[in-house]
C-alpha cells in the first residue's frame, strides 16, 4: 500500500465530508505517525442519516429475499477481490499482521454469504387451529432501521455481522464505525454500494461515541441496536434502549478461562493457546486469559507457554514473519503496565515480558504471569492485551469454581482426554461459548455471544437473524 485514504461519511447513497468539515486524525500504531483523517459527524449529519435509513427501510423491506441474497453475494465477491488492498489498510490503521488482516477480510466475505443464504430461509409457521375453517400462521417481518456500534479491534469482522443480519432480513442500518480504524470498514461498505445497494439502506458515520449513541438510540426511527464493546458502556446503552423499548444485542467483555487437565495433549494445548493468546496482540473479547492448569502438568505447560511467548515475533504488521503487531493505541500501554505491577505486588511471578518494546510504536512484550492471587486486578478485569495468567488447580471442582467466579460469561476453553470430564464441562462452565480440544469459535454458522455481564443475543448462527425480525400472528376464518 502506497497511501492510506482519508475516510468520509456515507449517507443516503453518497460519500460526503462531515458538515462543518470536522475530522479526526488516524494514527498508525506501529509508527505513531498520522496516516489520514476520518470525518466527524455532526448532529445535522446524524439527522440526514436517520432520514435516509427511514427512507431506505421502506425500499429494502419490500425487496424480496432472493434479490437481497443476490446483492449480498455480489458484495461478498467484491470483498474477496479487494481483500489484499483492504488488509493493507487494516494493518496500517489497526496494527495486526497483514496475514491476520487478510484472513479477517476474507472471513467477512464468508459471513456475508452465510447471512445471504440464511435469510432466504426465514420461515414462519402454520399452526393447527381449534376450529374448522380457521387458519393460524406466523410471519416474519423486519423490525426496522438498525443502529450498530462497532469497536476498533476487528474493523471488518465486527461491522459485517451486524450489517449482514440487518440487510439479510430487510432492515436498513446506520453503522457507527470505529474512529481509530475507519478505512477498512468503509471499504466493506463500498462493496455493498458497488454491488447496487439502494440509497439510504446503508449509512456510515463516525464521531464521538457517547454523543452518537445517546442521539441515535432514543430516536423514534431506530427500532433495533447492536453494540460490541465494554461491559460498563454496554450496560448504559442497554438501559437506554430498554427505556425506549428498543431491541438490543449486546456483545460485551470477557475474561476467558482455559481449563487444562492432566489427561490433555499438553503440547497441542500450548501451541494452540499461545498462538491464540497473542492473536491481535490479545485485543480480542474471546482471548484466552485465565489459564487454569492441573497440578501434575502445570510445570510442563508453563515451560512450554513461556517458551512459545518468547518465540513470538513482535513487529510492524507489514513485515514478513511478524506474529504480533503493536497495541492499537497508546492508552493500552500504561494499563498493561499497571496490571502487571499490581499482580507482582500481590505476589505473582513474572515469567516473561511485562514491558513496552522500544519507544516508537505501541509494541508490548508477550507476557506471562504465574501464581496470581484472585485479589489482583488482572484476575478480575479483562486485560485486553498480550497478557496470560497461569494458575494451578488440584481437581475439577476447584477449576470450575474459578472458571465461573467472575460475572463475565463470553468464551471458555478446555483441554482434556476424558469424555466424562468434557461432559461435565459442557453442563457446568458458565459461558456463552465453550470450545474443547480445538478452536471452534466465531464461524459464521455458529452462535457468537455471551451470558451474564458479557451480554445477550448472538451475532452468528441461525439465531442471529431473529433479533432483526418481528414475529406476527395472522389468524383468519374462511
Amino acid at each position: 500500500m502506497t497511501s492510506y485514504p482519508n475516510t468520509t461519511l456515507f449517507i443516503d447513497g453518497s460519500w460526503c465530508e462531515a458538515t462543518g468539515g470536522r475530522t479526526l486524525p488516524v494514527i498508525d500504531p506501529a509508527t505513531e505517525e498520522t496516516i489520514g483523517t476520518v470525518a466527524h459527524a455532526s448532529r445535522e449529519d446524524l439527522d440526514r442519516a436517520l432520514a435516509a435509513a427511514d427512507k431506505g427501510f421502506a425500499v429494502w423491506s419490500n425487496t424480496g429475499a432472493f434479490d437481497r441474497y443476490k446483492l449480498m453475494r455480489k458484495a461478498a465477491g467484491l470483498l474477496r477481490e479487494r481483500a489484499d488492498a483492504i488488509a493493507a489498510m487494516m494493518t496500517a490503521e489497526q496494527g495486526k499482521p497483514l496475514g491476520q488482516a487478510k484472513a479477517e477480510t476474507l472471513g467477512g466475505a464468508d459471513t456475508i454469504d452465510w447471512f445471504a443464504e440464511e435469510a432466504r430461509r426465514t420461515y414462519g409457521q402454520v399452526i393447527p387451529s381449534r376450529a374448522p375453517g380457521v387458519t393460524q400462521m406466523t410471519i416474519k417481518v423486519p423490525v426496522g432501521p438498525v443502529a450498530a456500534f462497532t469497536p476498533w479491534n476487528f474493523p471488518i469482522n465486527q461491522v459485517v455481522r451486524k450489517l449482514c443480519a440487518a440487510l439479510a432480513t430487510g432492515c436498513s442500518i446506520i453503522v457507527k464505525g470505529p474512529e481509530e480504524t475507519p478505512a477498512s470498514p468503509a471499504e466493506l461498505i463500498r462493496c455493498f454500494v458497488d454491488a447496487g445497494i439502494p440509497d439510504g439502506v446503508v449509512n456510515l458515520v463516525y464521531g464521538t461515541p457517547a454523543e452518537i449513541s445517546e442521539y441515535l438510540i432514543p430516536h423514534p426511527v431506530i427500532r433495533k441496536i447492536s453494540f460490541t464493546g465494554s461491559t460498563p458502556v454496554g450496560k448504559q446503552l442497554a438501559a437506554l434502549a430498554g427505556l425506549h423499548m428498543k431491541r438490543a444485542t449486546m456483545e460485551l467483555g470477557g475474561h476467558a478461562p482455559v481449563l487444562v487437565f492432566d489427561d490433555a495433549d499438553i503440547d497441542k494445548a500450548v501451541s494452540m493457546m499461545a498462538t491464540h493468546k497473542y492473536r491481535n496482540a490479545g485485543q480480542v473479547c474471546v482471548s484466552p486469559t485465565r489459564f487454569l492448569v492441573q497440578e501434575a502438568v502445570a510445570d510442563r505447560f508453563v515451560e512450554g507457554f513461556v517458551e512459545a511467548s518468547k518465540a513470538t515475533k513482535v513487529g510492524n504488521g507489514m513485515d514478513e514473519g511478524v506474529a504480533m503487531g503493536p497495541l492499537a493505541n497508546e492508552r493500552r500501554i500504561p494499563t498493561m503496565e499497571a496490571m502487571i505491577q499490581d499482580a507482582v505486588d500481590h505476589g505473582a511471578k513474572l515469567e516473561t515480558g511485562g514491558h513496552r518494546i522500544g519507544n516508537k510504536g505501541y509494541f508490548f512484550e508477550p507476557t506471562v504471569l504465574t501464581d496470581v492471587p484472585t485479589s489482583a486486578r488482572v484476575m478480575n478485569e479483562e486485560p485486553f492485551g498480550p497478557l496470560a495468567v497461569i494458575n494451578r488447580f488440584d481437581d475439577a471442582e476447584s477449576a470450575l469454581e474459578e472458571a465461573n467466579r467472575l460475572d463475565f460469561g463470553l468464551a471458555a476453553y478446555a483441554f482434556t482426554g476424558s469424555s466424562s470430564t468434557a461432559h461435565k464441562l459442557r453442563s457446568r462452565v458458565q459461558a456463552g461459548m465453550l470450545t474443547i480440544n480445538h478452536l471452534g469459535l466465531a464461524l459464521p454458522e455458529v452462535p457468537f455471544g455471551g451470558i451474564r455481564d458479557s451480554g445477550y443475543g448472538t451475532e452468528g448462527g441461525s439465531d442471529a437473524t431473529e433479533a432483526y425480525l418481528d414475529t406476527r400472528l395472522v389468524t383468519q376464518m374462511d
